[in-house]
This record gives C-alpha cells, sequence and structure tokens, in this order.
C-alpha cells in the first residue's frame, strides 16, 4: 500500500478522484428490476459467469476528504511513472476503493498531459447497492464528460443482467450503450451450466438518464425463447427499483357475450405514493369500456378506487316489464377500500362496491359474487376493550331477490370490555350493543342489549377440563311492517318487544393421552350442561340468527344460533367425543356428538336444521392427512330416528403445489316440509335451507419442468325429487374450465378455455376464452 505523502503519485489521487461509479455506468444498476443480455456475437459472452465473489486485499478507508479533494485510496503490485509519456500506470490486482464503491482491474493508466483514465482487464465495478459492472475496457476523463466502456455485462444485485457492445458517456451525463439486450431470467441452469433467456429485450440502442433513474430502449424487440420477435415501442424501465409510466401488454380474451375483448392498459406513476392505470375495453361484438384504478399510500393507511364504464344493451332480469331484447343505458361499476391508523388504538376501515344493475359483473368477467356489500367501521382497540361503530349496506345480484328486502344497516355499534381482576376465580366480560336495519320495501327492526358474562376454566387432579359459564341479558326491539318478511318465523311482533336472557353451562373434558398403533392418540370425552329460562323468541324478529345448522363447529356453543336475535332455551345436554391420532407422516381428527333437550321449546328451530325435538341429529366431522401430500375432510349429520344421512360433504386434496387434484362434493337431504299460511307466507320453507347436490372437481398436472395443464368444474345433481323448483335434471354442469399454461423464473404464459352454462339476462352461457401472458421482474402483464 503506497503511503499518502507528497509524491508524483499523489496526482493520481487527485486524478482519479472524480471516478464516481454511480455517476458513470454503475448508475445503470441502482435498483434496477431486470438486467441486459448481449445483442450481436460482438458483444458480451451470454454464457460467460463472472466472479461474483467479494473483492478481497482491499485497501483500506481512504483520509479524510478534504475541501480540494475526495482522497480514493488504492493498492496494486506494480506502479509505473512514464516521464516522458506523462503517465502513470498501476498494474496487478488494482483496487480502488471510494466512499462504498471499489474498482478492480488489471492495470489502470493514467495519462496526465490527456487527463484521460483508462481501466483495463477484468474490469469489476462495485457500486454502494452490491450492483457489479464488468467490462474488458473503461475510458473516462477526469471531468467525467465522456467516457467509453468495451464488451459490458451488469449484474444487478437482483440478479438481473445488462449487456452491451459498447457504451459512451456523453456530457449531460447520459450513457449510450449500443447493441444492448435486456432479460430478468436466469442464464444459468442445472449443474451450473449456462443457458439461454427464455426472453430478452434487445435493443439498438439505449439510453439511461442519470437524472431520472431511466433506461430507454430504442429500436427494441422482444425476443421469445431465442425465435420469436415481436417490437416493443417507448418500452422505459426504472432502474431505482420506481415504477415507470407506459403501456403494458394488452389483455386478449373473447366471451359469448362481447366476442374478442382487447384490453389496452396504461399505467401512471403520479407519485411514489399514488399511481393510476386506465384501460380501454375493445370487443368486436359490444361498445368499448373504460375502467380506471388509482391507489394511494398515505402515512396514515392506504386505499384504492377502482371504477368501470359504459353504454351497452342490458336485459332486466327483475321486477321490470322490459323488452327481452333489451336496451341501451349507461353501466358501470364501483369497488373502493382502505383502511387508516388514526392513533395508536383508534382505525377507520371502509370498502364500497356498486354495480348498476345485476348482470353487469358477469357479463364483463368482473366478479361472480352474488352480493355487493358497502361498509365503513370505525375501531377503537386495545388490551381491555374493543368499540367498533359500523354501518353497511348490501346490493343483491341474484336475480331472484327484491332489493327491496335487503336491509341498510346504520349505525351497528358494538362494545366489548374484559376485566382483569378476577370475580370468584373467574373472568368477567362485558358487551353493549346497538343495531338498526332499514328496509325501503320490507321490515324494519331496531335493536339494543346489554350482556355480561362469567367464566371460569379449572384443571381436576384428575386431568379433567371443567369450565363454568354465566351469562346474563337484557334485550330491547322495536320492529314495524312485519307482514313485509315473508317467512312467518322471522317476523317477530310488530312495536316494541323486551327480552331478559339468563344462562348458565358446565363443561366438563377428560383428555387420555396413549399409543396405539405406532403412533400417539388422545381420546377426550366431553359433556356439557346448559340451562336457560324460557324466552319469547318467537315475539322477537330474526334478523341475524336466520342461517343455522347443526354441525361439529356449534355443536357445544352456548347459544347454537349464529346471531343475537334467537336463544337456544330450556335444559340440554350435549355430549361427544374427540379422538386425535398423531404419528409420523400421519394426523387423524375425528368428532362426533348429539344434544338431548330436557326442556323448553323443540320447535325452537326450523326443520331441516337437526334441532327439532328432543334428541338433536347426531353430527360429526373427520379429518385426515397425510404429510402436505393427502387431505380429506369428511362431515356429516345424521337423523336422529331413522339415521338417514341428511348431510354428507366430503372434500379432498392429494398433491402438491405442481400436480394435485381436487374433490368436493356435497349432499343436502334435510327432509323439510312446507306449511302455507293464509297470509301466503311460508312455515316450513326457509332460505339457504332447500336440498341440495353438487359435485365440484379440480386439478393440474405439471409436465416436463416448466409446463401444467389445469381444469376445473362445478355440477349440480340436485333432480326434481329433492327440490320441486329446480330446474336441474339431476346433472346440470354449471362451469367448466380447462388450460395450459407454461412457467418459469421469468415467464408465464396461459390459455384458459371457460363453459358457463347458465344464461342470465345478457351475461349469456358459452365459450370464453383467455389468454394471459406476464414478464417477471420487468412488471409487465
Amino acid at each position: 500500500m503506497l503511503p499518502a505523502a507528497s509524491s508524483p503519485l499523489q496526482a493520481i489521487f487527485s486524478r482519479l478522484r472524480p471516478v464516481s461509479l454511480s455517476a458513470l455506468t454503475l448508475a445503470l444498476a441502482t435498483g434496477g428490476a431486470a438486467a441486459l443480455l448481449p445483442a450481436s456475437a460482438a458483444a458480451q459472452d451470454l454464457t460467460r459467469t463472472p466472479g461474483t465473489a467479494p473483492i478481497t486485499e482491499a485497501p483500506p478507508e481512504p483520509a479524510p476528504a478534504t475541501e480540494e479533494a475526495v482522497p480514493v485510496a488504492f493498492e496494486a503490485d506494480v506502479v509505473e511513472y512514464d516521464e516522458n509519456g506523462e503517465s502513470v500506470t498501476a498494474s496487478g490486482n488494482v483496487v480502488l476503493r471510494r466512499d462504498g464503491q471499489s474498482v478492480r482491474a488489471d492495470s489502470v493508466t493514467w495519462n496526465r498531459s490527456s487527463g484521460k483514465i483508462l481501466a483495463n482487464g477484468n474490469v469489476r465495478l462495485v457500486d454502494e447497492r452490491g450492483n457489479q459492472v464488468f467490462s474488458d475496457e473503461v475510458e473516462l476523463t477526469d471531468e467525467l464528460k465522456t467516457g467509453m466502456l468495451e464488451n459490458l455485462l451488469l449484474v444487478l444485485r437482483e440478479g438481473g443482467r445488462l449487456a452491451a457492445k459498447d457504451g459512451q458517456r456523453l456530457g449531460n451525463g447520459d450513457v449510450i450503450l449500443n447493441h444492448a439486450a435486456y432479460t430478468g431470467c436466469s442464464v444459468v441452469g442445472r449443474g451450473d451450466c449456462p443457458k439461454e433467456p427464455t426472453w430478452k429485450v434487445v435493443a439498438k440502442s439505449v439510453t439511461y438518464s442519470e437524472a431520472e433513474q431511466r433506461v430507454r430502449f430504442s429500436d427494441a424487440r422482444l425476443e421469445l425463447f431465442g425465435a420469436l420477435q415481436l417490437p416493443l415501442l417507448g418500452l422505459t424501465i426504472s432502474t431505482d427499483g420506481d415504477a415507470v409510466s407506459g403501456f403494458l401488454i394488452p389483455d386478449l380474451r373473447s366471451s359469448p357475450s362481447n366476442g374478442i375483448e382487447v384490453g389496452i392498459p396504461y399505467y401512471w406513476k403520479i407519485d411514489k405514493n399514488r399511481d393510476i392505470t386506465g384501460t380501454l375495453h375493445l370487443f368486436t361484438e359490444s361498445a368499448p369500456m373504460g375502467s380506471v384504478e388509482y391507489r394511494a399510500l398515505t402515512d396514515k393507511g392506504a386505499y384504492q378506487i377502482t371504477g368501470y364504464a359504459t353504454s351497452s344493451e342490458r336485459i332486466p332480469i327483475y321486477g321490470a316489464n322490459g323488452s327481452p331484447t333489451g336496451s341501451s343505458a349507461f353501466r358501470g361499476y364501483v369497488e373502493a377500500n382502505g383502511k387508516f391508523q388514526l392513533s395508536e388504538h383508534w382505525s377507520v376501515t371502509g370498502f364500497l362496491r356498486r354495480a348498476t344493475d345485476r348482470t353487469f359483473l358477469r357479463r364483463y368477467d368482473i366478479s361472480r359474487d352474488d352480493r355487493l356489500r358497502s361498509l365503513v367501521e370505525l375501531e377503537r382497540i386495545d388490551a381491555k376493550s374493543y368499540l367498533s361503530i359500523a354501518g353497511y349496506a348490501t346490493q343483491t345480484m341474484q336475480s331472484t331477490r327484491d332489493q327491496g328486502q335487503i336491509p341498510v344497516a346504520l349505525p351497528a355499534i358494538d362494545y366489548r370490555r374484559r376485566f382483569k381482576d378476577p370475580v370468584a376465580g373467574g373472568r368477567i366480560e362485558t358487551q353493549l350493543n346497538a343495531l338498526a336495519l332499514t328496509r325501503t320495501d320490507g321490515q324494519d327492526t331496531q335493536r339494543a342489549f346489554a350482556s355480561a358474562q362469567w367464566s371460569r376454566r379449572e384443571v381436576t387432579g384428575m386431568g379433567q377440563i371443567v369450565t363454568a359459564t354465566a351469562l346474563v341479558r337484557g334485550d330491547i326491539y322495536h320492529s314495524d311492517e312485519n307482514y313485509g318478511t315473508n317467512t312467518f318465523l322471522y317476523r317477530g311482533q310488530p312495536g316494541w318487544q323486551t327480552r331478559g336472557v339468563a344462562l348458565a353451562a358446565l363443561d366438563v373434558e377428560w383428555p387420555m393421552v396413549g399409543e396405539v398403533f405406532g403412533g400417539q392418540q388422545v381420546l377426550t370425552p366431553r359433556v356439557q350442561f346448559v340451562a336457560a329460562p324460557d324466552t319469547p323468541n318467537l315475539s322477537i324478529p330474526n334478523e341475524d340468527a336466520r342461517a343455522i345448522e347443526l354441525e361439529t363447529s356449534n355443536l357445544f356453543a352456548l347459544n347454537r344460533f349464529p346471531g343475537y336475535d334467537r336463544i337456544e332455551d330450556g335444559t340440554r345436554m350435549t355430549y361427544g367425543l374427540d379422538w386425535r391420532f398423531e404419528r409420523s407422516r400421519w394426523r387423524i381428527t375425528s368428532q362426533i356428538g348429539q344434544s338431548i333437550r330436557m326442556s323448553g321449546d323443540d320447535n325452537i328451530a326450523p326443520d331441516g336444521t337437526g334441532f327439532t325435538g328432543t334428541f338433536s341429529d347426531i353430527v360429526g366431522r373427520t379429518e385426515l392427512r397425510y404429510r402436505n401430500f393427502v387431505r380429506l375432510i369428511h362431515r356429516f349429520r345424521l337423523d336422529k330416528s331413522s339415521l338417514a344421512v341428511r348431510r354428507n360433504e366430503i372434500d379432498a386434496v392429494i398433491g402438491n403445489s405442481k400436480t394435485y387434484i381436487e374433490v368436493g362434493y356435497t349432499d343436502l337431504n334435510r327432509n323439510i316440509y312446507t306449511v302455507d299460511l293464509p297470509d301466503d307466507s311460508e312455515l316450513g320453507r326457509v332460505e339457504d335451507l332447500r336440498d341440495r347436490q353438487e359435485l365440484r372437481a379440480a386439478g393440474r398436472v405439471a409436465f416436463a419442468r416448466h409446463w401444467s395443464v389445469f381444469g376445473s368444474a362445478v355440477i349440480n345433481l340436485t333432480d326434481a325429487s329433492e327440490d320441486p323448483v329446480t330446474r336441474s335434471d339431476g346433472f346440470q354442469p354449471l362451469r367448466t374450465r380447462f388450460g395450459a399454461s407454461y412457467e418459469d423464473d421469468c415467464l408465464r404464459v396461459g390459455f384458459t378455455w371457460r363453459r358457463d352454462y347458465i344464461s342470465n339476462g345478457d351475461a349469456r352461457s358459452g365459450n370464453s376464452f383467455l389468454i394471459s401472458f406476464s414478464l417477471k421482474n420487468i412488471g409487465l402483464h
């Protein structure tokens, strides 16, 4: 290491000082998301694998900078000074370091007369971010106003590569690269053998702007698999990891409702925390449609807004006497969501989903949801309490539902507090709740209640787990226009209604552990006693406890109704058995149980739910797992009298993430009867409780390393004997999908065929096709 003393060699320090790697070609690497490869045989060798080991034996940090110079530390095996040629040459493992950057070369020569600095032989430059430039020769002036690079290769820290035949730095700071190529693909295959990238962007010239941190391609083409070439207009990428405004790869699909569709998206980076994507959708059999997605990140949270708009023919499907051919009208959809953390404990969350009509989303293949929910919620959460003040509205997409019967909830308030100090060895939790539901064409309901719950859990000396619970609650309700609710069981009495609730429960579990079949098992008998006084349930409107069915998930719940409007009164005993078995690679869990009602209303729940009568139906669930390769879940409900299967569900998954098959089967045979009342309401028929059979299947098979084929199908197996109002003949495909895809480390291409068998207004049945294309690491999709 040469001393920093004053000598003729001191000049090389001052001359080398202007060599700022980030100001030269290394700026190309500061945050780029991909890399470039050679565009011709004269450029950098595609199969070249430059050394990536850190520069060793680097000199120590240079002396502190002065007002006149920023010192550069360097070392070399030999330093030669040619007085006649006015040049200084350092050779043999030359290493320079400055401000976190380093340069290594076989030799570095400085010409004192011209001020030119030339690094030769295995030149390697590393910037402060770890990006590396390899070149045969780098030429600079002391002022960095011009510069030349020969046969360069840039290796980004993220794994990408840039290669060019040569390059030159202009006086304005821009760098021009000639015969360049760009890819985000790996160039190393199995066994560390070189391989050609799946895709690369080849360009006659590339311009890098240091001020804008952008790389712009001129006369560029996208080359796929070394053969297919597609022109690229106006391609620009970022070198600092930031997104770049510009056109994205178009989407291509076809559908029976709109014909062939071409989506042309444009991305605009407004700021570092805001962007917008606008897409023009062109159809061969429909009017064009526009869509916009706006996203923003603030210091308190994030939000996004998406909108679609068009004018097309719409066929009414509910409550209208329009022409069956439809009429042209404005149609659209808006979706927004966001969350903001106002302080340590307070936050606000909101989402909005609204469509102009019920078939727009399905016709344009935006969503197949059968309802759109909008909500705004203010929350406060700390270690002891929770407060929610919310409001929500739902728009139905179902052709048979009346929107006027769908309520708007405002306000919906829920407050809970858990007390730290125990009472009688147990924990106390209180709750305050208020809800107001308003309908434009139906029943309006308001509700408020206050409750307190005490619970204590103990483990006995013999290993039994005993849990005691006590609950008291007071309710007040008000409702009007009750006859607007078709189902009698849900109406309640109009006007003001009050209700007091008291409940006590004792739950005992006794886990027993032992060895069996080369593994370990845990057998847990369980029994629960629940007692509550008679409750006037039918005088209270039922708004939130309608979707009720006995299953293992609610078998031991204190109140097996899902909401607050119905309380399971009387005295009951529930008993069951849990079994868990584990051994190497295997795990099996199983539950079975039943309840006996000893007092109270035997008909508190509708028929078909498994609750009615003294004895409930028998419910069970079994899950089997073998490693992460096999998963089988079976759920069932057996009739308490005949042991007929009222519910039979099977879900099976076999395979890994690349090759797998999924099968699902549902058979609901609830044995429900219907009683017609004089006011035309129905006592027995309850929403979501119709008999149904359905088969679902999906799968994917991977082959040839990067290829796969996939498919899925949903088939309705219900016939008229199970559901008299169904249109199915016992084998009605609802939707099928098949396709093929190619995916490697940097490219994804897919083709999908889908057939819909059900028409709904202007959302027609038929075949749809989708072609997807994505270049990884540069954000094109």
